[in-house]
């Protein structure tokens, strides 16, 4: 069986929402919401999608920022974000929304995830990583059967998540692309939080920020 995956862009930082679904189903998965929410509302209108699960990669105020406006119209969709970032949700501080000048609050999440366990919803199965350093409780989402990472803003084309944030790390966000995501198939496609996807194989190769130790010692 094979699935959709739809990009959904929300200014004014240019964040990735994702639309996931498998053909055939009305059932889908938000990713991110971000601070657009109309836009998702219009596609989901438009394809006769409903989402039955709101995920959020991180905490940060521009990933989470839809989620209120996806949840209202869809109350039984659990809103689902990493055990370490849940408190950025009721916080405009810890989301750093406020030092943008606007106070962004979410629903409380429904389910917290850690490393190891999946999620599955729609039709799709995804496997839950830890991936800190962009923020403390950063999680990625992994969809194995298609070969599709749903990776926010720890890996992008040619380059990585901010570390300069509270609770940042540089090191601790190049131990998670090195230990996590680089051993995953070279063509796995990866999915960010901002920007146009890339492959695991291309970035391993040719990313400055975070070399692939062992291809480096080869």
């Amino acid at each position: 069986m094979s699935f959709q995956i739809k990009t959904i862009v929300s200014m004014p930082f240019a964040e990735n929402t994702y639309v996931i679904w498998l053909d055939g189903h009305t059932d889908c998965l938000v990713i991110d919401p971000g601070l657009e929410p109309d836009l998702i509302h219009e596609f989901l209108a438009d394809q006769m999608l409903k989402p039955v699960a709101i995920l959020n990669t991180h905490g940060h105020s521009d990933h989470i920022a839809g989620n209120g406006d996806v949840k209202t119209v869809y109350p039984e969709a659990p809103l689902i974000i990493g055990v370490n970032d849940a408190p950025m949700l009721l916080d405009p501080d810890l989301n750093l929304s406020r030092q943008y000048g606007f106070d962004i609050i979410s629903p409380p999440a429904d389910q917290i995830v850690r490393e190891g366990e999946q999620l599955l919803f729609a039709g799709l199965t995804l496997d839950i990583f830890d991936c800190p350093g962009h923020s403390p409780g950063h999680v990625v989402f992994y969809l194995k059967e298609f070969g599709v990472l749903i990776g926010g803003d720890v890996l992008f084309r040619g380059s990585i998540g901010r570390t300069d944030f509270p609770g940042g790390s540089f090191e601790q966000l190049a131990v998670s692309i090195r230990n996590k995501l680089y051993t995953l198939p070279a063509e796995t496609v990866v999915y960010p939080g901002h920007g146009p996807t890339t492959k695991i194989g291309h970035e391993r190769r040719t990313n400055r920020f975070v070399t692939d130790l062992n291809m480096a010692t080869e």
